[in-house]
């Protein structure tokens, strides 16, 4: 009786006895067989808890016809799934590719042949079980990629420092789910402070993993804070051996509100931007190579004077990477432009309205992934 109950339902509709008697004597001891003979009587029947795995729909039938009945299970959310195989005696094509059209996934033809009516009937049920067990493992993989975006963001800081003189701003705009971008500070005290934007290569999880890593290996290079060439250093000698498909940039500033200097150290990074002076916009690039690959690189840092009205921007490449319909990247030319045009009146602005401008160039509706992770410290040097 066990094995009786784990058997498959099938919903046979059909207006002719002798059709409902062959299908019948054919299933019947492979299946549990059900039995409506309208179309209205098979809407019905279709809801009886637990609804049928499989329908064998006669198309020809008076009152409401087998398009019809397949049209109104496939509107609801409860029966739309359930595969549907039409019956029928016709053979025109046109016949067969409307009933495709209206959701069915089959066609077993009159007569009917015991061999094709197993067949078809046992390919169909198993096809539904493949799909209903790539849903339940998508749906799992969605929910370990959300746990994986929690935990990503509670590595992130969740707040930005309050550094006397600065203004700072913090967005992180992440690719997908998880993201191989990190940003984060090492507060010295109230006058000094520490910031790293880093971009490991490539996307996904194994990106967010790197950058994880990170987070670990900025810890251990509080010692060295105020110094960004030996912090590039340190990172690089933690994450060196540990992966060999991927590599990072990162970009690693010290702020120094005591003496008003800027330290800055980068590992193959976009340059770090300095505007609103007289001098205009500098692009400050002092470059060694990447993270994680070559364990005899050696970095080295500059240093520049601050002033009231200084503004300083950390950032990673899917900035000016970002692309519009057409294909055509925002670009540095761009990027700089807005940079000596726009006029916040603080970071957190700054940092809106440069992600407003990129969205209006990418013109992505908000479903849509970007192109690259996006990451942006933002910093405003206040007045004395």
């Amino acid at each position: 009786m066990h094995e009786l109950d784990q058997r498959k339902t099938v919903l046979l509709v059909d207006d002719a006895p002798a059709n409902i008697q062959i299908v019948n004597s054919i299933l019947k001891d492979i299946y549990k067989i059900r039995i409506a003979t309208s179309g209205a009587k098979a809407l019905e029947v279709v809801k009886v808890t637990p609804p049928p795995d499989l329908i064998l729909l006669d198309v020809m039938m008076p009152g409401m016809d087998g398009y019809e009945v397949c049209e109104r299970l496939k509107l609801e959310p409860e029966t739309r799934d359930i595969p549907v195989i039409f019956l029928t005696g016709q053979t025109e094509v046109e016949d067969e590719t409307r009933g495709f059209n209206v959701g069915a996934v089959d066609y077993i033809h009159k007569p009917f042949s015991p061999a094709v009516v197993k067949a078809r009937v046992q390919t169909h049920l198993a096809l539904r079980g493949i799909r209903e067990q790539l849903a339940q493992q998508l749906l799992a993989i969605q929910k370990e990629l959300e746990t994986a975006r929690q935990i990503q963001l509670s590595i992130l800081p969740s707040v930005v420092p309050t550094i006397e003189g600065l203004d700072i701003a913090a967005r992180y705009i992440p690719m997908t789910s998880v993201a191989g971008d990190f940003y984060d500070f090492i507060v010295v005290d109230k006058k000094h402070i520490g910031i790293l934007v880093a971009d490991v290569s490539g996307h996904g999880m194994p990106a967010a993993l790197i950058a994880s890593m990170l987070k670990i290996a900025l810890s251990s290079q509080v010692g060295h804070a105020a110094d960004p060439a030996q912090v590039l250093l340190g990172l690089n000698q933690a994450l060196c051996g540990k992966f060999q498909h991927h590599f990072v940039t990162a970009a690693y500033l010290f702020i120094d509100m005591e003496n008003r200097t800027l330290t800055y150290a980068g590992a193959g990074h976009p340059p770090l931007l300095l505007w609103g002076g007289p001098e205009g916009l500098r692009s400050v690039e002092e470059n060694g190579l990447f993270l994680g690959k070559f364990s005899f690189a050696t970095y080295s840092s500059v240093v520049l004077p601050l002033k009231a009205g200084d503004r300083i921007l950390l950032y990673t490449d899917g900035i000016p990477e970002t692309t519009n319909p057409t294909g055509v990247e925002f670009g540095t030319d761009r990027f700089k432009q807005f940079l000596e045009t726009e006029q916040s009146t603080s970071a957190d602005h700054f940092a809106d309205r440069l992600l407003e401008e990129l969205s209006r160039w990418s013109a992505r509706h908000s479903a849509e992934d970007l192109d690259d992770d996006m990451t942006i410290v933002a910093i405003q040097v206040k007045g004395e």
